[in-house]
Order: C-alpha cells, then sequence, then structure tokens
C-alpha cells in the first residue's frame, strides 16, 4: 500500500507582466504573490499526529496481511493514542491535514487575449474538440491552488477500535475492510486564491504608504491595481461580485483624482483598503470531495 508522503511542492512562478509595468509597480505585484504563497503555507500546517496515525493504520494492515495480529493491534492503538492527543486539545477540528501541495499559475497575456482565447475555447467546443477547449481554457488560471488531504477526526478513530474489535475476535477479514474503507474517507479539498486580487490590494496597500511622498509613483500602483482588478473580472474571479468591482473601480479613480488635486487620501485609503481586503477574501474558493 502505497504511503502518503509528507510534501508542500510549490510551483514556479511565470514572469511578471512587467512590459505593462514599471521596475517598481512589477516588484510589489510579485512580492504580493509570493506573500500570499507564503501566508497559505503558514495558514495550511500540516497535523503530525494526524500523518502518524495513518502511517500506523497502514502499518497495520501490512501485519494483517502477514497474519501477525499482535503488532497490527499495537500498531492500532498507537494511530489511537496519536489521535487522542488532538480530540483533547480544545475546539478539535472535524478535518486534519495530512498531505498539502501548493501551485501557482499566472496568467501571462493583457486582457485582450483573454478575449481571443476564449472565442477560441469557445469554437472548440462548439466544434466538440474537448480536449483542445480545455487546453486553451487551462491558459485562462491566474491563481494559487492549495489541494489538501484531511482526516476525518470524528469518523477515523472509531474505525480504528472497531477493526481491533474485529482483530481480537479472529475476524481479519472484516477488520482489513475496515482499515480499507477508514483509510478511503480521507477528504481532498481545494482552494484557489485569485492572483489578480492578492496584487491589486498589495498595489492599493503600497500606494498608501508612498503617497505623500511619492503620488506619481502611487498613481502608478492604483492604475496597475484598476489593471489587475480588470483581469480578475475577465478571467471570471470576480463573476459573483459584479457591483463590488465596479463600486472598487470607481472608490480607485476617485482615489486617483484626490491625489492629483493634493488633497489628503487617509480615510480614502483605508476604506478602500477595507473593502478590497473583504473583496479578496469572499473571491478565494473552497471545495472539498
Amino acid at each position: 500500500m502505497k504511503r502518503i508522503l509528507t510534501s508542500i511542492a510549490v510551483a514556479g512562478l511565470l514572469a511578471t507582466n512587467s512590459f505593462a509595468m514599471d521596475a517598481k509597480t512589477a516588484k510589489v505585484s510579485k512580492n504580493a504573490v509570493i506573500k500570499a504563497e507564503k501566508n497559505a503555507q503558514q495558514n495550511t500546517q500540516l497535523v503530525k499526529e494526524a500523518i502518524n496515525a495513518i502511517r500506523n493504520t497502514q502499518d497495520a494492515l501490512i501485519y494483517l496481511n502477514g497474519k501477525d495480529k499482535k503488532n497490527a493491534i499495537n500498531s492500532l492503538k498507537k494511530a489511537i493514542g496519536d489521535l487522542a492527543v488532538v480530540l483533547n486539545t480544545p475546539n478539535p477540528p472535524y478535518l486534519l491535514p495530512v498531505d498539502i501541495n501548493f501551485e501557482a499559475y499566472q496568467f501571462s497575456g493583457n486582457i485582450k487575449t483573454v478575449a481571443s482565447l476564449v472565442q477560441k475555447a469557445k469554437e472548440l467546443v462548439i466544434a466538440n474538440k474537448l480536449p483542445q477547449a480545455r487546453e486553451v481554457l487551462n491558459t485562462l488560471r491566474d491563481e494559487i491552488v492549495i489541494k489538501t488531504i484531511n482526516l476525518p477526526l470524528v469518523t477515523y478513530p472509531a474505525a480504528l477500535k472497531l477493526s481491533i474489535k474485529y482483530i481480537n475476535e479472529n475476524k481479519i477479514k472484516e477488520a482489513k475492510e475496515v482499515l480499507a474503507m477508514a483509510l478511503s474517507t480521507l477528504v481532498e479539498a481545494k482552494t484557489i486564491i485569485p492572483i489578480p486580487l492578492v496584487k491589486a490590494q498589495n498595489l492599493i496597500i503600497e500606494a498608501s504608504k508612498i503617497v505623500k511622498k511619492d503620488p506619481k509613483e502611487a498613481l502608478k500602483y492604483l492604475d496597475e491595481a484598476k489593471r489587475q482588478l480588470k483581469i480578475g473580472k475577465v478571467l471570471g474571479y470576480t463573476s459573483t461580485s459584479e457591483t463590488t468591482y465596479k463600486m472598487l473601480k470607481d472608490k480607485i479613480n476617485h482615489l486617483e483624482k484626490e491625489i492629483k488635486a493634493k488633497h489628503n487620501t487617509s480615510s480614502l485609503f483605508e476604506r478602500l483598503i477595507e473593502k478590497i481586503k473583504d473583496f479578496e477574501h469572499k473571491s478565494i474558493t473552497r471545495t472539498s470531495k
């Protein structure tokens, strides 16, 4: 039986769209993605006890296949003990991450490219050339994807205890079936973070920091933030929040006018940053199976 290996693989990012930005703006966008990846890794920590429990469950199956009931029971007891540590903590989570994978897909085209590719994908679908259509659609991704394999804490320990009961009753076949079923109940969860909205948020925050010292550069950051929001929109990441997208665009436009008029923009930035953070948070999708 294949063991679950703890591994974090972060895909290399494609080059930032620096042709549309100056060096400073490009650096802010690039750092935003790097920071988002690091935050995602820090917020999705693997649970050592859960990993040990699965390994001991796999060991138990190996022992049972070798008709070694004693070591099988010992392995299962170790697994139950590992999970008891988590169960005895305040507010234990329902799912325990045991494996995690990070990937980043960065769209390298411009807004006009999207329309062309979408039209091409539609034509391929109409022609029933679905594999080719999928290849085109896969290029229209600008996101960080986090995949986690999780152990369900509520049901897993009960399955281990039932398996021990069957082993003690010499029902080896039933014990193996229960363990195999328990291992098959691992839940895969996927979180998708839209990169354009991550960039837009960071650009606005950085603009707020430099606006008094360098208003021209701040305006460049805001202009690029609008472009990133537009990219997010045409790629479909804001499809459920069209009203919010328009509101953010209008607020940035207003902010740009106030900066050019040399007015105090502190409160405007504060409200905009609050809105963009909420928008970016709501744009994150989470699914499980």
